[in-house]
């Protein structure tokens, strides 16, 4: 059987208003990577294949993992976010909606973001609604075959797509999973006769002794 683990990358530049700076990890980011790495080593559990992202933030905390066999892990782009920040802009432009600044306010404005996204009504978006869920449903079908299992390293995003194409989430349910995702969370689904089964959702083995609780992050 071949498993697939997706990892949302760690805290990056929580005071970011655009993409390329938020583009990076913060120091606690950098720790949870190291500590979901010691985590790896200490259960034993391996990896067959590994990949990441594109993005900065992708790229450090596959580094930071330090996995075994895997000091350049395939890069895929397929596995990078939406571009959440650019899309923001646009939508406050074109429909008057401001951006968020806190995490209450994000779970309103997210739902009503993608839903216009996908209904075509946010003018040139860095890519169609459409297109993400093809490139996610592409990159997820290609990484869940293979032998052994694979890890990808990747974004909150990306992961709520995945969970969107394999439970058949509607627009509401997409963007509520969307902000659950915490930094480092693992998610992972097994392959069956070519469908994916969700297996964990958003699990954090490695934040769970009290002392770690607060490095827990969704931003």
């Amino acid at each position: 059987m071949s498993y697939l683990t997706l990892v949302r990358h760690g805290q990056a530049n929580t005071s970011a208003r655009d993409e390329d700076s938020y583009d990076r990890l913060s120091d606690l980011g950098r720790q949870q990577a190291h500590w979901l790495g010691h985590h790896f080593e200490a259960t034993g559990e391996r990896f067959a294949r590994m990949c990441s992202g594109s993005l900065q933030r992708h790229r450090e905390t596959a580094a930071g993992l330090a996995l075994d066999g895997h000091d350049a892990p395939e890069i895929d782009p397929r596995f990078n976010e939406l571009e959440f920040f650019t899309m923001a802009q646009l939508f406050e432009a074109q429909h008057g909606v401001p951006i968020p600044d806190n995490r209450e306010d994000f779970t309103i404005h997210l739902p009503r973001m993608f839903k216009a996204w996908a209904a075509g009504e946010i003018d040139n978006p860095p890519e169609s609604f459409a297109a993400f869920e093809a490139r996610v449903s592409d990159a997820l079908n290609d990484w869940s075959h293979g032998e052994g299992r694979a890890i990808v390293v990747t974004s909150g995003g990306v992961i709520g797509m995945a969970m969107r194409i394999t439970l058949g989430l509607d627009m509401d349910a997409f963007a509520r999973t969307c902000l659950a995702i915490e930094n480092t969370s693992l998610s992972r689904w097994l392959s069956l006769h070519g469908a994916l089964a969700l297996t964990q959702f958003n699990a954090l083995p490695h934040l769970e002794t009290p002392d770690r609780q607060f490095a827990r992050t969704h931003l």
